[in-house]
């Protein structure tokens, strides 16, 4: 069974872990947000393409969420001791190695998918990651603080400034000029399944289905998701915070509909089963309930072959 996943955050990676148990992994391509993607020190840094892949690559930091294991930040806090505001996105020193090695290769003129490719190859990965795009796209949010209108990309919004501005709206900067990358939409043509990975469905699959042509490519497929969204409140991240500014409740229900054009199936937490009915009513999608706070390894397998079960 060939299966494409929409990817983004550190829900997608737990999730993955699980979904190359119940899957062979070569069978699994991960179609991975890249609306994040930012510059830091001239580094070209790619927060859910790295966190994917480690992932992906065992050598992801669970305790944390985000990085790698047994990761220092000797660098980043040496350079805080010399100006404290250029030190505001964490580069851990073994996380620099990616990013220097990224930059390099984009240099040389490799694209972005090629560049992908070494990287997993390097952690030993037998699926397949793919970057959105191999153009620049940019998730960026109009803010209000302290009375100012601020322009902010989606980092400086989240890092930055820790999520505390009050978000007016939200675009993807050079989405309409940029095209799937190499193998995307042949992934999912190939295809048996798509899934939506439990990630922000504004920002972290937003950006991938906004693309040209890919929303009805995966609208061809069946298509599972699982909610990101846990008793109302985001297990990670600040999908709370701007879910309302595009029109969508903070709930399991809310996050369905920004897929309800494409949902056969939705998977909600044993927490959420009140809500079966009106996803059933209002988004039209079959629902399965099950545990989906992947807390391991097991679990996630466990919430991979539910979320697969419910299209059949």
């Amino acid at each position: 069974m060939k299966v494409v996943a929409l990817a983004g955050g550190v829900g997608a990676g737990k999730f993955l872990r699980g979904l190359v148990r119940a899957v062979p992994p070569a069978d699994v391509t991960a179609v991975v947000n890249t609306g994040d993607d930012l510059d830091v020190h001239g580094l070209r840094v790619c927060p859910d393409l790295d966190s994917v892949t480690y992932w992906l690559g065992d050598a992801f930091d669970r305790e944390r969420g985000w990085g790698r294991r047994d990761e220092t930040f000797r660098a980043n806090e040496e350079l805080g001791r010399f100006d404290p505001e250029a030190a505001w996105f964490g580069l851990g020193d073994l996380d620099l190695a990616t990013h220097l090695f990224r930059t390099r290769s984009l240099i040389e003129g490799l694209a972005l998918s090629a560049v992908t490719a070494r990287i997993a190859a390097r952690f030993e990965i037998a699926s397949t990651i793919l970057p959105m795009s191999d153009e620049r796209v940019e998730t960026r949010l109009d803010v209000v603080a302290l009375g100012q209108e601020l322009d902010l990309h989606f980092q400086e919004y989240w890092v930055g400034r820790g999520a505390k501005d009050d978000v007016k709206a939200i675009r993807f900067e050079g989405v309409t000029a940029a095209s799937p990358a190499p193998g995307v939409m042949n992934a999912i043509e190939r295809a048996d399944a798509v899934v939506i990975c439990p990630s922000n469905p504004v920002v972290s699959i937003g950006p991938i289905l906004a693309l040209e042509g890919l929303r009805e490519a995966v609208a061809a497929k069946p298509v599972v998701g699982i909610s990101p969204i846990v008793g109302g409140r985001p297990l990670a991240g600040m999908a709370d915070r701007l879910m309302p500014v595009v029109g969508l409740e903070v709930s399991a229900v809310g996050a369905a509909r920004a897929y309800e054009d494409l949902l056969d199936a939705w998977v909600i937490d044993e927490a959420d089963a009140r809500l079966e009915g009106r996803v059933r009513d209002e988004v039209g999608a079959r629902v399965a309930v099950t545990d989906t706070v992947m807390r391991d390894d097991e679990v996630a397998e466990r919430l991979a072959r539910a979320a697969l079960a419910a299209l059949t």
